[in-house]
């Protein structure tokens, strides 16, 4: 279970520094390196999107508490 949650906080980190580079430089890294409105993009921007939705739960676990 800690290798998904890696994983997922991984993708979540990735996710937020693409929307940092949209916000500060308008410029989108996923699209640059995988193509504008690919089926393959798509597909990392809705697997990114899962993982944040995922990463929810560590807001209510106990070890967020220490």
């Amino acid at each position: 279970m800690k290798f998904i949650n890696f994983i997922t906080l991984l993708l979540v980190i990735v996710g937020a520094i693409n929307w940092g580079l949209i916000g500060f430089f308008q410029f989108d890294l996923i699209s640059n390196l995988f193509g504008q409105s690919s089926t393959f993009t798509r597909i990392i921007f809705g697997i990114v999107g899962l993982c944040g939705l995922y990463c929810i739960k560590f807001l209510f676990s106990e070890s967020s508490e220490k």
